[in-house]
């Protein structure tokens, strides 16, 4: 077995259902720092969503107001900057780090204070990341989980990485279909990361399920001159 194998996002999105997911890492030249984020959905409640830009941040919406059954957890800001650093969240939990890194606590800290989201039986986890640019460029990763199928305790892991050319880390909420859902497992999965923004975007939405798939965010921020390129694709635009 290679546990250094870097694996094309093809390879990692086979199942059918493997959530909602997180992408950060470096591309293959070095310069640009890069995140994404995609949901995908099985209820009609979940499947009626786009991703939407504001003011910098990014917000997952409904696509037809009219047939919203439950927003809370569902409707929430995907994207947020906060001073040099990019957050990016599968919930409200983009907020609380945002919150907490403004009254001077920090990524780890600020989801001590969340856990899994309460939706039994799936316990879906809270998967975040932080795209750090205070000195040069580093990036963390954490999943909230149940440690039980009951829900009685959390389990919080964090993942932190030196950029690698090339190399970015994956983590999704769930490993299939199933009911309850089957929870990812183990450390952040290690995928390819191109150069181009709209190469891998496109990699990225023909990899995922035809039927389940319904957003995509991918945000490419130049290291050295902050500028940043973002693509947005959704299902139902």
């Amino acid at each position: 077995m290679d546990i250094y194998r870097i694996s094309s996002i093809g390879e990692l999105t086979r199942d059918p259902y493997v959530g909602r997911g997180i992408i950060a890492g470096l591309s293959e030249d070095g310069k640009s720092a890069v995140a994404a984020y995609f949901i995908m959905g099985r209820s009609a409640n979940s499947r009626n969503r786009i991703f939407a830009e504001h003011d910098g941040a990014v917000f997952t919406e409904p696509f037809d107001p009219s047939k919203v059954e439950d927003p809370s957890l569902i409707i929430y800001a995907a994207l947020r900057t906060v001073g040099k650093k990019l957050i990016v969240t599968n919930g409200d939990q983009t907020d609380t780090i945002v919150d907490g890194i403004r009254l001077g606590s920090d990524f780890s800290g600020a989801l001590r204070t969340r856990e899994f989201e309460p939706d039994a039986p799936n316990l879906t986890p809270r998967i975040s990341a932080e795209l750090d640019f205070s000195d040069g460029f580093g990036y963390k990763m954490s999943i909230l989980k149940s440690e039980d199928e009951k829900g009685s305790a959390c389990a919080r892991y964090t993942f932190e990485y030196a950029p690698i050319a090339g190399l970015g880390h994956f983590i999704h909420t769930y490993v299939g279909d199933g009911n309850p859902l089957p929870t990812f497992q183990g450390e952040p999965e290690r995928v390819k990361i191109p150069n181009n923004i709209d190469g891998f975007a496109k990699e990225i939405w023909e990899s995922l399920n035809d039927d389940n798939k319904i957003s995509l965010l991918v945000r490419y921020t130049d290291i050295e001159s902050g500028k940043v390129c973002q693509k947005i694709i959704n299902k139902y635009n």
